[in-house]
């Protein structure tokens, strides 16, 4: 089973940055993309940015295209999310997820960690 743990969430300012870790066990890391969702208080879980296995190739939800970006270190068998110039909208729960390809319909996975709380104050 997969084991998924998100951290590096916290309280910012608006304007400031954040990097996410996700840590990932439980399957060959290195042959899975990694993606990211977000999840404020009464709204959808909404897809942000995946990486493939190679990291050679990155999607990115319109609304955070230019400030986040990701990266992964399959020795690591970790995958990040570097967050720039935050703003209050994008407070909510972060969650790191695998599979093998990139979907943006959160439906198509099946385990979630805890994730990790961004809260971005004005």
């Amino acid at each position: 089973q997969v084991q998924l743990v998100e951290s590096g969430g916290g309280l910012v300012q608006a304007g400031g940055s954040l990097r996410l870790s996700c840590a990932a066990s439980g399957r060959t890391f290195r042959s899975y993309s990694m993606v990211w969702f977000r999840q404020a208080p009464g709204k959808e879980r909404e897809f942000v940015a995946g990486i493939i296995w190679s990291g050679n190739n990155r999607l990115f939800a319109d609304s955070v295209k230019g400030r986040f970006t990701s990266s992964r270190d399959n020795a690591k068998n970790t995958v990040y999310l570097q967050m720039n110039s935050l703003k209050p909208e994008d407070t909510a729960v972060y969650y790191c997820n695998t599979a093998r390809s990139i979907y943006s319909d959160p439906t198509r996975y099946d385990y979630w960690g805890q994730g990790t709380q961004v809260t971005v104050s004005s």
